[in-house]
């Protein structure tokens, strides 16, 4: 293989800098030449190509977001703009394709790749929602960025004996409310995959106000509900103060944690191995400790499950 491209396709997440760096690099020492792909899937059908070189990633490590910028491309699900795509990279002399981003993103590759070019997708999305992989890159610094705000809320909430319901993005993964309800000492942590009612969360905090607590954090995912509707409800129903805080875009941004650069670059260099073997639609992770890869239908069929034991013991150690 001798010319491949790489974009980065739906939202950023800190550690795609460090993918796209890895991936320029590896596939220079292969002796292949690397195309950046401008704002994900637009690019590819509107020919935003760029040539990369050793240097064009220098510098990028520490970022976050993505050099490349990214995009939502409702073209990619229809036929007309699939073909249009693959069309595109073999008129450019693009043999392979290297997607950054998250499950949209993958089905889009691995329609690609039934056109005749060779693909690896490589996961790329805050929510750690891809199942077939036990971490995505930029979830480890999303939950970071998520516990620093966590940390001062809880200052002033303990100083004017409050409690705040944290909203945390997750439509339909719960995972940062999880990890950062745990590693933030939540009273109570609310996520689409266990669904609780605004009735169940009043016995729990009733149980809190007998127990003299007065202040606490509430972390509840996007996809849980809505953090102004619970303050309006236990406002409302307990004896309590309730302030709610929600994080929004935050989460996404900020320097990748060393974690997020690791995964981003480990990826990314088995992403060229792949293609630089003439291997195809495959999609790469982590699993148990080791970079692994498998076929994208494979991959993004795996169902997803929240981790009940986690759960049960955000429970007990809230008490």
């Amino acid at each position: 293989m001798k010319k491949i491209a790489v974009l980065t396709s739906g939202g950023d997440a800190p550690g795609m800098n460090a993918a796209i760096r890895a991936v320029v690099r590896t596939a220079i020492d292969a002796g292949m030449e690397v195309v950046g792909v401008e704002n994900g899937y637009d690019g590819v059908l509107n020919k935003e190509f760029i040539p990369m070189g050793l240097r064009s990633v220098s510098d990028i490590i520490q970022r976050g977001g993505t050099i490349l910028r990214s995009a939502r491309c409702k073209a990619m699900m229809t036929d007309e703009g699939r073909d249009l795509a693959a069309k595109n990279l073999k008129e450019e002399g693009i043999e392979g394709l290297i997607v950054i981003g998250g499950d949209g993103s993958f089905r889009g590759a691995e329609e690609l790749c039934k056109r005749g070019i060779l693909c690896i997708g490589v996961p790329g999305t805050i929510d750690n929602d891809l199942a077939y992989t036990d971490y995505t890159i930029g979830f480890d610094t999303a939950c970071n960025t998520v516990l620093d705000s966590i940390n001062r809320i809880r200052d002033t909430m303990g100083s004017h004996n409050r409690v705040s319901v944290v909203e945390v993005m997750g439509r339909h993964c719960g995972d940062i409310a999880l990890y950062t309800g745990i590693g933030g000492g939540a009273e109570v942590i609310m996520i689409p995959e266990i669904p609780m009612t605004l009735d169940e969360l009043l016995v729990h905090m009733k149980d809190y106000e007998k127990s003299g607590k007065r202040s606490g954090i509430i972390v509840l995912a996007e996809g849980a509900g809505k953090a102004d509707e619970v303050e309006k409800f236990l406002n409302a129903h307990t004896g309590l103060e309730v302030r709610a805080s929600v994080l929004g875009h935050i989460q996404r941004g900020g320097s990748p944690t060393n974690f997020d650069r690791y995964l981003g670059t480990t990826l990314g260099a088995k992403a060229v191995d792949l293609l630089k073997n003439g291997i195809g639609n495959r999609i790469v992770g982590i699993k148990d400790g080791q970079i692994v890869d498998m076929d994208i239908i494979e991959g993004i069929s795996v169902p997803r499950t929240v981790n009940t034991k986690l759960y049960e013991i955000a429970k007990v150690v809230a008490k």
